[in-house]
Order: C-alpha cells, then structure tokens, then sequence
C-alpha cells in the first residue's frame, strides 16, 4: 500500500501537473475509440501494451476475458457492452486473450474447481463452448502447446457471444463497428490478431489497409527538448504478413471456414 500511495504522489506530481489541458477535455466528458475486452490479469495492462493516453479505450476487464451471451446473465459486462456500442457510439471492440491465463487453465480441469472454487467453476461455464471443441478437436495436444491452443480458440469463442447482443448485430449489420480478436503474449510484450482470411494470428499491422497505413504517423519526442519528430508510416517498410508459430509448430486454427470466418468477423476488415 505503501508502494501505491507513493505512486499517487508521483502521478499528480509528474504527470497530472504536466496535461493540464487533458484533465481539462476529460472533465467534459469521454469519447472513447475502442471497447477493449480483457482478462484481469495483473500482466496485461491495455493503455500500456497500446501506448493509449487516458480516454482513448473503454474497459471491460474479468477473469478469462469472458463476455456471457446476451440473456445468459444480468452482469456489468452486457450492461457495459450496451452502453460502450450505443451511448458511447464506439465502432472499433477489440477481445484480447493472453498467454499463461490462469482462467483457461483453470478451464481444462473445470471439474475440479466446483468446490474449491464454486464461483469460478460457474463463471467459466460461459466458456464452455471453448471448452467442449478443444476436447472434441485437439486431443492430440497437451501441456502449453494445449493450453495455446484454449487461449486462442476462447477469444473467437468469446466474440461469438458477443455478436449474441442485439446492438452489436445491429451495428454490424449496418457496416458500423468493427470487431478484433488478438493474444497478447506476455514473454515477448507482442500482440498477435486473428486474421479471417488465412485462418492465422498474424501481426496487427498486416490487418491495416493501405490507406489506413498511410494515415499512421511514429512519433518520437527528442531528448534535448519538446521538438516533437513526426515520421509517416509510409516511409518505412511494411512487414510481409506472417503466421503465429507456436511451439515450432503452425498454430491450428483452422477449424473455421470462409463462411464461418466471414459470419464471425463480418465487417471486421471494413472502413
């Protein structure tokens, strides 16, 4: 605690005192780009690993970045949800799994949790569709290489309920929102997302079109002043896309089809 309230200090001392007119634009109120849904896990911060000042990414943050169907539940995540899509008219959702996720390990052993952890065991039934297609699919995987796996297939599972919720099939229909699927991989701080077209998670960037590119700026502040040096992204080489490897392997996922890709996705790759 002692830690935290240091902390404190040092933000309003260092920080705060130096965006004044951020504060300022805040206190009229919050016009967020992205709903970004995650795990809670202590490892994975989503304004840090996107480099996204405050006010830029509304949150929804729980164990095994779960989003129960709509109707499954009178949670705060279909209320949050609603309230992102429709007041807050935000049209980018990103769902970000991460590796070593303590929430899907504890969804391969489901049955143990029932009377350990009664809570948990419940909660985690929202991923069961997961779950059940692992076991049915990748049985001849185990340990991490499994546990990849899991992650990986829990966030397409997860966006598959989230199209479940009437504003956002509304919205998607429309052509007005756009939906990511990404694994945050805590060894190499890298992010990868999950590409409809070639069935792989590839490197975000590769996601972009090209007008999309040429509208990305690098910014790096220099050291001997407030000279800020902006650099357009189209002056540097754009990585080639690539598959994940996992494991010295291709990473499986390869259970959807176009159709399916397209039906889960729709619109995902638009504007």
């Amino acid at each position: 605690m002692k830690k935290l309230i240091k902390g404190l200090r040092q933000f309003k001392a260092n920080y705060v005192s130096t965006h004044q007119e951020l504060f300022e634009q805040l206190s009229l109120g919050q016009k967020p780009r992205v709903l970004f849904i995650t795990c809670s896990d202590s490892r994975i911060d989503p304004n840090l690993i996107t480099q996204a000042n405050l006010g830029e990414l509304f949150v929804i943050r729980n164990a095994g970045n779960i989003i129960p169907p709509f109707g499954a539940t009178n949670g705060g995540e279909g209320a949050t949800i609603e309230y992102a899509v429709q007041a807050l008219d935000i049209g980018q959702i990103i769902v970000c799994g991460h590796s070593h996720c303590g929430a899907m390990k504890g969804l391969m052993k489901l049955h143990t949790l029932r009377e350990e952890m009664p809570l948990v065991h419940d909660w985690l039934k929202y991923a069961e569709a997961t779950r059940r297609l692992v076991k049915d699919h990748y049985s001849q995987y185990e340990g991490e290489e499994l546990l990849e796996i899991v992650i990986a297939e829990n966030v397409l599972t997860q966006i598959e309920n989230l199209r479940t919720y009437p504003v956002i099939r509304s919205k998607l229909y429309a052509g007005q929102l756009n939906i990511y699927a990404w694994i945050y991989n805590i060894e190499k701080g890298e992010v990868l997302a999950f590409d409809a077209e070639s069935h792989a998670y590839v490197l975000p960037q590769n996601q972009l079109q090209t007008d999309e590119i040429d509208e990305i700026r690098v910014t790096e502040e220099l050291l001997n002043g407030n000279l800020i040096k902006t650099i357009s992204q189209k002056q540097m080489p754009v990585e080639q896309p690539q598959e994940v490897i996992f494991n010295a392997q291709k990473f499986p996922i390869t259970r959807l089809s176009k159709e399916q890709a397209e039906r889960i996705y729709r619109g995902s790759a638009a504007n």
